[in-house]
């Protein structure tokens, strides 16, 4: 198997996540889950994602559409495309499936996945975390990690502007 077509089956959609949670469960591995936009992937993603991993046997990444991103960060976001953002993402040995979800707010998918650890930045208090009532209350626990301090899309987005 090539490793683009390998790369490519870690993406899945809300629906055909459903039998790979089925397989993974059976030998009771723990699923971590987070999400995010992951827009120009950086240092602070690999950073976050990479903890988020270590936290579980199989880490599942809830991505923004490019709808949802829209609808989250602005009219100019986001500055690559799903696709990309997706394949990149699945790209990452840590990293055990995408999701791809068009809803402003993961729950739906937090409901079908049910991880067992739902990660989330520590700029968010557990009350604020979506889709963490849930979790807790299915038998999961919810971790906040903190962020690599000067790593941020926003960041790099103001240095391109700032160097035309």
């Amino acid at each position: 198997m090539s490793k683009l077509k390998h790369i490519q089956e870690k993406i899945f959609t809300q629906n055909s996540i459903r039998t790979l949670l089925k397989m993974w469960r059976l030998p009771g591995a723990q699923i971590v889950f987070t999400n995010g936009c992951f827009d120009i992937l950086h240092l602070g993603h690999i950073d976050y994602l990479a903890k988020a991993a270590d936290l579980g046997d199989k880490l599942i990444v809830g991505l923004n559409s490019d709808k949802s991103t829209r609808d989250i960060k602005g009219p100019g976001r986001p500055i690559t495309d799903e696709k990309s953002r997706s394949t990149i993402l699945a790209s990452l040995s840590f990293v055990d499936a995408v999701v791809i979800f068009d809803d402003e707010t993961p729950l739906e998918l937090i409901k079908i996945v049910s991880p067992d650890i739902l990660v989330k930045g520590a700029d968010y208090s557990i009350d604020q975390i979506v889709g963490a009532e849930f979790v807790v209350q299915n038998g999961g626990r919810v971790q906040t990690l903190y962020y690599l301090p000067g790593y941020s899309t926003t960041l790099i987005e103001q240095k391109i502007r700032t160097l035309k």
